[in-house]
């Protein structure tokens, strides 16, 4: 086994999720993913805990879907059953087909995720991460060869997260106090909304492995401007690139893709709060240099900014203000590193992706 592989599972089992003993574990990867999955549940063994492994995989999704009636979706209580259960969730990704989703209908999609809801808000309130297995088909998507994308994702996952931590704790002081945040990007990008109360995360590799980001959540009525998402996502197996959105009181009013807009309806067309905005995230991840189609690394990147409309993670949400809820969490991209700015009321602590407690500000 490569060791790396070892060395990931340790940073999963005891940096991210803090295994300890006598926690029931929980295990979803595909098949592909074995040897990670494996280390993982060897040191779970070590620490005491207990562990059930479950088979994620696109296929098996993809036949289900395509066969059900949308229309009859309910909320799979033995799954519920299984995370309630559960202290530690473990969730890997690793691709053999990334377009093995492309031909579910959106509205189906949407109408599974509505019935999951439930599973998902159980899933956020245990110890979980979210992280990837370098397969084939990832690699394949991301434009990189087998070798290449392992270096890719181990490098990415196996940072000084001490390090990292203090590196964006700086970003975090200057967010803790904030009323106002404005975004301009280009001639499309210029938004504005309120984070005041909110709570803004230092993500060093805890939920999220690769971490290397700052998030909050923006006061749900309080966005307004235009945003255009100049980095594709890839969704159901689909790229959807080209994405322009209008803001009004927090509200998506108007939106258009240049590839794949369907998409797009089946995720706005989900619920209410698919329409509003639930997180600002600010990519300070260095170690990730590139664009792969994943937006596990994608929305890390230094020099960018995501948003994802749909729910908010609720710890980011201050007392005073309404937590939005929706099936959907579903993040995009854009690219501060030239003519950019963030503001942060009124002064400017980002430039062409250069933070104003960098260097070379």
């Amino acid at each position: 086994m490569d060791p790396r592989i070892r060395e990931h599972a340790q940073t999963i089992v005891d940096h991210s999720t803090r295994v300890e003993e006598g926690d029931n574990v929980v295990v979803s990867a595909p098949p592909v993913a074995e040897d990670l999955v494996t280390a993982i549940c060897e040191l779970v063994g070590e620490r005491g805990a207990y562990v059930v492994t479950t088979d994620s995989n696109s296929r098996f999704d993809r036949a289900y879907l395509r066969a059900s009636d949308g229309e009859k979706f309910e909320t799979p209580s033995h799954q519920l059953a299984l995370f309630e259960e559960a202290d530690v969730l473990i969730n890997v990704r690793a691709e053999e087909n990334a377009t093995e989703m492309s031909d579910v209908d959106p509205e189906v999609n949407a109408a599974w995720r509505r019935a999951y809801q439930p599973i998902q808000k159980e899933a956020l309130s245990k110890r979980w991460c979210l992280t990837q297995y370098p397969a084939k088909g990832s690699a394949q998507l991301a434009g990189m060869s087998t070798e290449e994308y392992e270096n890719f994702v181990y490098d990415a996952v196996s940072l000084d997260w001490e390090k990292q931590e203090e590196l964006q704790a700086q970003m975090v002081e200057i967010m803790d106090d904030a009323e106002e945040v404005r975004i301009v990007s280009g001639d499309e990008t210029d938004v504005t909304m309120s984070v005041a109360g909110n709570t803004t995360i230092n993500d060093k590799g805890e939920h999220n492995l690769p971490g290397g980001e700052v998030f909050t959540a923006p006061v749900k009525e309080s966005v307004n401007g235009e945003v255009y998402f100049d980095l594709p996502l890839y969704r159901q197996g689909r790229e959807v690139s080209g994405v322009r959105v209008t803001f009004e009181d927090g509200e998506v009013v108007e939106y258009s893709a240049e590839r794949n807009e369907e998409v797009l309806d089946g995720v706005f067309d989900t619920d209410e709060g698919a329409r509003y905005l639930g997180e600002l995230g600010i990519g300070m991840n260095r170690s990730i240099d590139r664009f792969s189609y994943n937006m596990l690394f994608d929305e890390k990147m230094g020099d960018t900014v995501h948003m994802a409309v749909g729910s908010a993670y609720p710890e980011t949400v201050g007392d005073d203000n309404e937590v939005n809820e929706s099936a959907e969490h579903v993040d995009m991209i854009v690219d501060m590193s030239e003519e950019s700015r963030i503001e942060v009321d009124g002064e400017v602590v980002q430039r062409n992706g250069t933070f104003v407690f960098e260097d070379e500000f």
